[in-house]
């Protein structure tokens, strides 16, 4: 009996591992001069995550590229935050972040937009499980920076229920607000 729930255990924490998605983003070549020649090595970055709202980066370096890759997945898999979707499927709203000369603009989408973004953002986006979103990169490509700035926009978003908290009030006076607000918009765009 006791055999058989410690066997349950190790498929549960299998299937949770499981789950996760990881994508790979990047492979640099590095090359380090020392007095006898060049010692080649290779970094590597990753995204991880459920796909239900959690997602995390790292980095890892190497003298072999599936070593390098390990090593930035288990980083990835350690600093992974959860991020508020708004339906499972969007960004509840607009929000920009930046690292360096990196710059990234997030803006929501309506159902069926699908993930316009390149590069690194979009296996961001795929790992976190949003299906619907607009993203444009500005300044820098590097990937490294790429990555921050999407997680520092990403960090930025706030549910209804966050504000609601923070401001004392109910999660309907919020969102009612929110469709007041786009249905103004729409008359002054039909008038």
């Amino acid at each position: 009996m006791a055999q058989a729930q410690a066997a349950d255990r190790r498929s549960n924490k299998n299937e949770k591992k499981d789950e996760l998605v990881e994508k790979l983003v990047h492979i640099n070549r590095v090359a380090k001069t020392v007095k006898g020649g060049r010692n080649m090595s290779f970094a590597a970055v990753v995204v991880v995550g459920d796909q239900k709202g959690r997602v995390g980066y790292g980095s890892g370096k190497a003298t072999e590229v599936p070593d390098a890759i390990t090593k930035a997945t288990n980083e990835a898999k350690k600093n992974m935050v959860r991020i508020p979707l708004r339906e499972g499927r969007t960004l509840h709203h607009d929000v920009a972040g930046r690292f360096g000369a990196g710059k990234v603009v997030l803006r929501t989408a309506p159902a069926g937009t699908g993930v316009i973004a390149g590069g690194p953002m979009r296996a961001i986006f795929e790992v976190l499980g949003v299906q619907d979103v607009v993203a444009k990169s500005l300044g820098s490509n590097n990937p490294y920076n790429m990555i921050k700035a999407t997680f520092n926009a990403l960090e930025a978003i706030n549910s209804p229920r966050m504000v609601a908290a923070k401001r004392g009030k109910k999660v309907g006076d919020i969102v009612s607000r929110r469709e007041n607000t786009a249905n103004a918009k729409l008359d002054k765009e039909e008038a």
